[in-house]
This record gives structure tokens, C-alpha cells and sequence, in this order.
């Protein structure tokens, strides 16, 4: 039986909707359902039965989706197995990982990598800590670098690992003109009467805002709400509004605008997750040990 397939059986347990899967594994609804008919094919039984407007799994589905997980972790660790016996990092290893730390640690990683290991290719895929948890789980991705806001300790299963890699904090991003720029730190109090320009892209870091504004007394007058860095950045160089972003950004160009710390402090931790039975695998280990050394050195 292909793997892939019974990936997706596994999922579709899961989840329960073509549409959660494709999600999950980041292609269309009608991929979900051609890789399930497939399989289908391949066992000669009905895995799926039309249900009112959803899908169930037959008995035939539900008993090998609980056979699925082993079946690939098994396949897994044959093949990690085998990588460790040879000792030769090579081959394809995939990284998911969300922009700002992906912008902050990867290009040196992917730099080291290639000194010292020159038949390992990174394929890189950038996604939210959520996302890249999913494709952790669905074997998408190799390693998933995620944070303890989107993916809290509670939802990584027990053949999911994680490595702390470093902590990080939100600042305060706005203009250099800004009455407030001149403070190295300001109070969170001082910001009732501004405009907000948020990220919809993880909404963990939206809910954070949100609720620290509350706790400071006042509710936050949102005029944008962007997906993604770019547009919230125009924005605060205009002088359009104010928002926060991840300390890690300082490392890139934010010509005409402030970053400054906040009272209270905004904090999250970013790890490295991976799936446990590949964790001797040399290509892996290799990463996840270059990974730790830039992640220290960059603290």
C-alpha cells in the first residue's frame, strides 16, 4: 500500500473532513479524495461512505487508519535505521518554518550545511507553527520550528519531540516620529488612543495583543489587520499605526521606524519539533545539532 495514501486515511481519522485534511497536508479537497479512492482501489474495500453532507470512515477505514500511524512510523525508522548505519549525511531534509524566525536563523543554517555537508539539501517550506506541526505530524516536513503560543506543550503527541531553541519577545514596532520614540521602554497603558495595524497571519499573536491591551485597561482601536510583515510595516513607516512584532526582526532592515520594549513584556519560546523514531538519523541530527549552535550563538 502506498504511504502516502495511508497518510491520508490517517488524517481523514482524524480530522473528519476532506477540507481539514487538505488543510493538513497542504493540497486540494479533491487530492484528499483521489488518494482515498486510490486506496480503496488498492484494497479491494470501502474505506468511506457518504454521511448527510460529510464522510465517515467504514469499519474497514477505521481499522487500518489504526494500523497506519505504526505502518509509517516502522517504514520510518527502517529508513533512519539504515541512515545511521551508513553515517553519511545526505539526501533530502525538509524544514517547515514561519517568517521571522525562519529569517532570523535558516540562511546561516543553510550556509553551514552546505560547508560541512554538501550532499544534504534543505528544502524549506514557510508556514505557521501550526502549520508546520500539521506537516510534522502528516510527514510533510522533517523538522517543524514552531512557538509556545500557536503549538502549546499540549498539543505535540507522544511521537512528537521538541529542542527549546531560544526565547524571544514582542516589541513595540512604530514610527520614528512617534511622540513615544524616545522611550527605551514604554507601558502598555500609554497606548489607549492609538491605531493598531495587526498580523492575521497566526492568530495566537492577535488574541496576545488583544488581551494585554485589556488587561491594561482599554480595548485596542484596530484600523488593519495584514497578513503578513510587509503591509503592517508600510503602515507603521507612514505613521498609518502602531503594533508589535517578534525581537527577531530586528535583525533585518527597519529603516524609519522604533523597535522598543513593553511594560508588561510580551514573551513566547521557539523550539524545533521532530518526529522521535527519525531522531538518530544522521541528516537530522546533524541539523537539529547546527541548529542549536546558530540558535545559541544568535542569544
Amino acid at each position: 500500500m502506498d504511504l502516502g495514501r495511508l497518510r491520508t486515511l490517517r488524517e481523514l481519522s482524524q480530522r473528519r473532513t476532506m477540507a481539514a485534511v487538505a488543510d493538513a497536508l497542504l493540497i486540494s479537497p479533491s487530492a484528499v479524495s483521489q488518494q482515498i479512492s486510490q486506496l480503496e482501489d488498492e484494497t479491494g474495500v470501502q474505506l468511506v461512505e457518504r454521511r448527510g453532507r460529510g464522510i465517515v470512515l467504514t469499519v474497514a477505514g477505521e481499522h487500518l487508519a489504526s494500523h497506519a500511524g505504526n505502518i509509517i512510523q516502522a517504514v520510518e525508522a527502517a529508513r533512519s535505521g539504515l541512515a545511521e548505519l551508513s553515517q553519511v549525511v545526505s539526501g533530502e531534509l525538509r524544514i517547515a518554518a514561519f517568517p521571522s524566525v525562519a529569517a532570523a536563523l535558516l540562511p546561516d543554517l543553510i550556509r553551514t550545511l552546505r560547508i560541512l555537508h554538501p550532499q544534504l539539501h534543505i528544502q524549506l517550506d514557510e508556514l505557521e507553527p501550526a502549520e508546520s506541526l500539521a506537516a510534522l505530524r502528516a510527514w510533510q516536513t522533517d523538522l517543524a520550528l514552531i512557538d509556545d503560543l500557536n503549538t502549546p506543550q499540549g498539543l505535540l503527541s507522544s511521537n512528537i519531540g521538541s529542542i527549546a531553541l531560544i526565547p524571544d519577545e514582542f516589541q513595540l514596532l512604530l514610527p520614528d516620529s512617534h511622540r513615544l520614540a524616545r522611550r527605551k521602554v514604554i507601558a502598555m497603558s500609554d497606548l489607549k488612543d492609538e491605531n493598531w495595524a495587526i498580523d492575521t497571519a497566526a492568530d495566537a499573536y492577535s488574541s496576545m495583543l488583544v488581551g494585554t491591551c485589556r488587561k491594561a485597561g482599554f480595548e485596542p482601536r484596530i484600523t488593519a489587520r495584514c497578513r503578513g510583515f510587509e503591509l503592517t510595516l508600510a503602515l507603521v513607516r507612514g505613521g498609518c499605526a502602531i503594533a508589535i512584532c517578534p525581537a527577531l526582526r530586528s535583525r533585518q532592515q527597519l529603516d524609519g521606524v522604533r523597535m522598543r520594549r513593553l511594560e508588561p513584556g510580551l514573551h513566547r519560546s521557539i523550539s524545533i519539533a521532530f518526529r522521535r523514531s527519525e531522531r538518530a538519523r544522521p541528516a537530522l541530527a546533524a541539523v537539529l545539532r547546527e541548529m542549536q549552535a546558530i540558535a545559541s550563538a544568535s542569544r
